[in-house]
């Protein structure tokens, strides 16, 4: 039943003119007989509790939830559930709520699934869905290492499947024009880029603490080495922040592979790299540190982690281009010409960006992929069976490179690489440094 529905999915695709201007509607009449796209949810806490959301309200009908977490994934079922018995049209009730990710991939009926799960979780889930045939949506930071970044996208290419990374700054505005902007010359010759977030993780200290009743924490571990528990990585309970394992390299990279593989990503897209890297990675020139890391490329552009500024900074010969969420800012000559701060009330981010688009990119040659949503974005591509905003290829070259400026602070030395081969280069790097120590059975 899934193949047939999925070629259904082709054949609609030929149909289909423009798969960026189908509303929600569109996608759910082209994507099978039955109605509606299939998804299952691989991790239902804080952001991936968000996504459900989203997804149901995109007409999606989600048949099943999966967490470790005894309390969230009841939740995230009793979230579903309500909705379609509130609203009959948009589907039906009655969604499977599992411990094991496994019995999600298993299902013949599921389309897609949706990863939200902490980091060292991501890659072995996705490739495991991706060979079962199923599309994904994966949460940013796309993996662990620079070897599960390799494995996804050889998954994906050898399965043929639709593919979105969640960095949905991909789908701002801001940012596409920001990056439109400074593909176009408008800032004249580009020499560097700043990006500004925290530092990397540090070795998990954490204290033991009674376990969690109904957490399953065996696999919420996973393919890191058991330790004990700590509220600290699996808060109890529904919690309404975003949970601190991310801080500690048994389970994640820190702020470089939080923030960074958002702010980089937008670097990479700006210079037009994204489907390549950097040729050298150093640390910061005054000693081990968290921050001053430089990523250069082969034109001689060099990207600098700073800790602290505006969040994305272009530079070039004639200006600058600074981007954040919810700022934006054209400089030419000195004087800036257009822009928008959170706390400037005279203007508004929407118009500012509208206004730099028709005065400076009326005429531009290069046009980049226009999402108006990420999620939606996703379920468009699941239709006409093209690359989202945020494909395989973006995600991995993005987290690869956060990955490399992890290893440069963490073991305080410099890496040539060979962004083609996706390899250390002129004998610098350790090979130890692209993959993990993985526990059985979970080997990417």
């Amino acid at each position: 039943m899934l193949e047939t529905r999925r070629s259904f999915i082709k054949k609609a695709a030929l149909a289909s003119v423009s798969p960026m201007v189908l509303g929600c509607n569109e996608v759910q009449k082209k994507s099978r007989p039955s109605g509606r796209i299939t998804m299952g949810f691989i991790g239902v806490g804080r952001r991936g509790g968000n996504l459900l959301k989203t997804a149901i309200n995109y007409d999606v009908q989600v048949l099943a939830v999966c967490d470790a977490d005894t309390n969230r994934r009841e939740n995230a079922k009793n979230i579903v559930d309500e909705f379609y018995k509130r609203f009959p049209e948009k589907g039906t009730a009655g969604c499977k709520a599992y411990n094991d990710f496994r019995e999600i991939i298993e299902r013949d009926d599921i389309d897609a699934v949706c990863i939200a799960t902490p980091d060292h979780w991501h890659a072995y889930a996705a490739v495991a869905a991706l060979k079962s045939g199923k599309d994904v949506y994966c949460e940013k930071p796309l993996t662990y290492n620079i070897n599960e970044a390799i494995a996804i996208m050889k998954a994906v290419k050898a399965n043929d499947r639709v593919f979105q990374t969640g960095s949905q700054q991909r789908s701002g505005s801001e940012f596409r024009v920001a990056c439109e902007l400074v593909r176009n010359g408008v800032i004249g010759k580009i020499s560097h880029v700043d990006c500004s977030f925290g530092g990397p993780a540090g070795p998990c200290d954490l204290p033991e603490e009674s376990a969690e009743p109904g957490l399953d924490w065996d696999m919420w571990i996973g393919p890191a080495q058991m330790r004990s528990y700590n509220s600290i990585l699996s808060p109890r309970g529904i919690h309404k922040h975003f949970p601190k394992w991310r801080n500690y390299k048994e389970f994640g990279g820190g702020s470089v592979c939080d923030w960074g593989a958002h702010h980089i990503d937008i670097a990479q897209w700006g210079l037009g790299m994204d489907d390549s890297g950097p040729v050298e990675v150093s640390p910061a020139k005054d000693g081990p540190t968290g921050t001053g890391g430089v990523l250069k490329y082969a034109n001689g552009i060099y990207i600098t982690h700073k800790g602290k500024g505006y969040g994305i900074q272009f530079f070039g010969d004639r200006g600058e281009v600074k981007v954040n969420r919810g700022r934006f800012e054209l400089i030419l000559d000195g004087k800036r010409v257009a822009g928008h701060d959170k706390n400037d009330r005279t203007s508004s981010l929407e118009r500012e960006v509208i206004l730099a688009e028709r005065k400076y990119l009326k005429d531009a040659r290069v046009k980049l992929y226009n999402s108006k949503n990420h999620f939606s974005d996703f379920l468009e591509c699941m239709v006409s069976r093209k690359k989202p905003v945020a494909n395989e290829i973006i995600g991995a070259r993005s987290v690869i490179c956060c990955h490399l400026l992890n290893q440069v602070y963490y073991n305080n030395q410099k890496i040539d690489w060979d962004p083609q081969k996706i390899a250390f280069a002129k004998g610098t790097g350790n090979p130890k440094w692209l993959t993990r120590n993985y526990r059985s059975p979970w080997r990417v």
